[in-house]
């Protein structure tokens, strides 16, 4: 079974995605979006995204505050 994109409702009446592998462990969960049209244009381009990102390993570089 593949991962899922759940939609969920926020306390603050807004959305949030939550993504979600096979097994139901919650992998990432998205910024909040206040109307259900910039809801979809997220779960959009998640989609492409994952789709073709690339992955880029930041280990070896310090972190800068």
């Amino acid at each position: 079974m593949a991962g899922r994109l759940e939609i969920h409702s926020a306390s603050d009446e807004c959305y949030r995605i939550r993504l979600t592998d096979s097994n139901g462990n919650t992998v990432a969960v998205s910024p909040a979006f206040k109307h259900l049209g910039a809801l979809k244009a997220g779960i959009t381009a998640l989609r492409e995204n994952a789709a073709t990102g690339i992955v880029v390993d930041l280990r070896q570089q310090p972190l800068t505050s």
